[in-house]
């Protein structure tokens, strides 16, 4: 897609009525937000390449970075494609545990080594917990998270079954790094956030992991285990722009100032509809024939692409338990204010 005014370094803005979108519309977003989702401190919606409506509450404003949990899986999901495009990684076949030689599989392991990384990337792998049941803090605890997931690895069902799991994308963090020899922050860094002109992460080295550490916005940088592996499925912290900037990059096929940063036939995979309703972690939607694809984080973080409307909308949010979906927000204020 040919355009002259790449937000690299900066976003522009427009009336939105120049970007197709109703702004009386569009204002019927601000009163909802405070009535009925006062945890969202930030929500920018893009058209079109432009800014068509930026808010900020609870006292934040643009260069305030949110913890985004979850949506970490999304960028892992790009650092993945990176990585095989450049040679790092076979392909989305390849064997989980190619790269690491070193652990020892037993005679009733052989679910464990037929496990690839696509089964990691589309949340298929098998665990021993219940689905959305993971106990995470029992990882972070341990001295090496990469050998307390693989000894999970593989057990507690089949192949195939979808399982959600943030382990699982932690994996996928230590291959980027077994692959290409730096972190998943430092390769995240050189081949994605700096040609798209997001802010270079500092690593984060957390003393404590409660359940506000996990989820809460007092993470700072990248988050790292006690091996300096990138945590793979939370633990990154992104401004509200650079939400946007992410899912402007995907919503372009993956080019970046006519640089192909992440592969065209990537995003394709990444995004494709199926039963799951879950690609390459990434979230699916589908309404009325339109398809949309979200990276979604705990509490209400969202950066939400609908290509056929040439949209990208990134909500940051304060933490809750069980926030209401951001998906009704989007489909019920924003979507309609596309005008034709």
């Amino acid at each position: 897609m040919y355009r002259n005014d790449w937000p690299t370094k900066q976003w522009q803005t427009a009336d939105p009525a120049t970007l197709g979108m109703d702004s009386d519309k569009l204002a019927e977003l601000e009163p909802r937000i405070k009535s009925e989702y006062s945890n969202i401190n930030a929500i920018i919606v893009v058209r079109n390449g432009t800014i068509a409506y930026e808010k900020y509450y609870n006292g934040y404003d643009p260069d305030d970075a949110h913890h985004v949990a979850s949506v970490t899986k999304s960028i892992l999901s790009a650092l993945i494609g990176i990585a095989i495009e450049a040679g790092y990684i076979k392909d989305v076949d390849q064997k989980v545990l190619d790269f690491f030689p070193e652990y020892v599989t037993g005679a009733a392991d052989k679910q464990k080594r037929e496990i690839t990384i696509r089964h990691l990337l589309t949340m298929t792998a098998p665990y021993p917990f219940e689905d959305w049941q993971e106990p995470l803090d029992k990882m972070c605890m341990q001295s090496d998270w990469i050998k307390y997931t693989l000894d999970m690895l593989g057990q507690g069902g089949k192949i195939g079954t979808f399982k959600y799991s943030t382990a699982g994308a932690h994996l996928l963090s230590a291959i980027i790094t077994r692959s290409t020899g730096i972190s998943a922050r430092e390769f995240a860094c050189e081949r994605l956030f700096k040609p798209i002109g997001m802010k270079e992460i500092p690593d984060y080295e957390m003393k404590s992991f409660g359940f506000e550490d996990l989820f809460g916005n007092n993470v700072k940088g990248w988050v790292k285990d006690p091996d300096n592996h990138s945590t793979g499925g939370w633990g990154l912290t992104l401004t509200p722009r650079d939400m946007a900037r992410f899912g402007f990059l995907y919503l372009n096929r993956g080019i970046w100032d006519h640089n192909q940063i992440i592969p065209e036939t990537w995003i394709d995979e990444s995004t494709e509809m199926n039963i799951n309703n879950y690609g390459y972690l990434w979230w699916l939607h589908e309404e009325d024939g339109v398809l949309a694809y979200s990276a979604m984080g705990d509490g209400g973080h969202v950066i939400c692409c609908i290509p056929d409307h040439d949209l990208v909308v990134a909500i940051a949010s304060e933490f809750i338990m069980n926030p209401r979906d951001r998906w009704t927000l989007i489909k019920e204020c924003i979507v309609p204010a596309i005008v034709g």
